[in-house]
């Protein structure tokens, strides 16, 4: 990452418990290399043990981030990111609006069938990533299921994940024609959040840039250009 970047990154990162004199020892390698292992590995999708000499040993990238993900820091760090990046575009920390949509990746032949389904819609037999965003497009919140598993039945859940965090203020969420059902629209009463079904124009043919759904799909599209998020593996 540039300095720019890290700059951005070192003041919204958590402060490890050794520099606020409450135990624990100083970490042996910089967190900016760390952390840029960790970005050329899901950029890259090679395995850990695959990256680079230039980086630390794999094995301490590998345990830095799975401590990281044990105690919430990843999600912390993006929180603090997200909530930086609206307040620089004039927006409230915490979003009202919100868009929903999902995708189905390929599954490679580590995954077992007990974690993987088949989309026919898509033709993707593996999983599926169903997205919470801003209107920035921002990633507010990610569910992971197999890919056999309707967009509509996936949605509670992933609003639930979202609202159960305190300080949320999400109030209209915006989908497509598959997001419906009386199940679904009692799920996202309960926390007072409306839905709006944005259609395609009776008629029209082709690629249609529709208001709102643009934005979710421009998410995905940058998700996509990771190799690793290109097809899901075991880990």
């Amino acid at each position: 990452m540039t300095d720019a970047e890290w700059s951005e990154v070192r003041a919204a990162m958590p402060v490890p418990a050794w520099l606020l004199k409450r135990g624990g020892r100083p970490e042996e390698f910089c967190h900016r290399e760390m952390l840029d292992a960790v970005r050329y590995l899901v950029d890259n999708g090679v395995k850990w043990t695959a990256l680079p000499v230039d980086f630390p040993y794999w094995r301490a990238v590998c345990d830095l981030f799975r401590r990281w993900r044990s105690y919430d820091y990843v999600r912390e760090l993006y929180e603090r990111l997200r909530r930086s990046a609206r307040d620089r575009a004039g927006r409230n920390a915490e979003p009202s609006g919100g868009i929903i949509d999902s995708q189905s990746v390929d599954a490679s032949e580590t995954v077992g069938e007990d974690s993987r389904g088949y989309d026919g819609g898509k033709s993707r037999d593996g999983r599926k990533l169903h997205i919470l965003t801003d209107t920035e497009g921002l990633l507010l919140e990610v569910t992971v299921t197999t890919a056999d598993v309707h967009d509509s039945k996936a949605a509670p859940a992933l609003l639930e994940t979202f609202m159960q965090q305190p300080g949320r203020l999400l109030k209209l969420v915006w989908v497509d024609s598959a997001y419906q059902g009386p199940a679904l629209a009692k799920a996202f009463a309960r926390h007072g959040v409306r839905v709006e079904v944005v259609r395609r124009l009776d008629g029209r043919r082709g690629f249609v840039v529709l208001a709102r759904r643009r934005v979710v799909e421009r998410t995905l599209s940058w998700l996509a250009r990771s190799r690793r998020l290109n097809r899901v593996n075991s880990q």
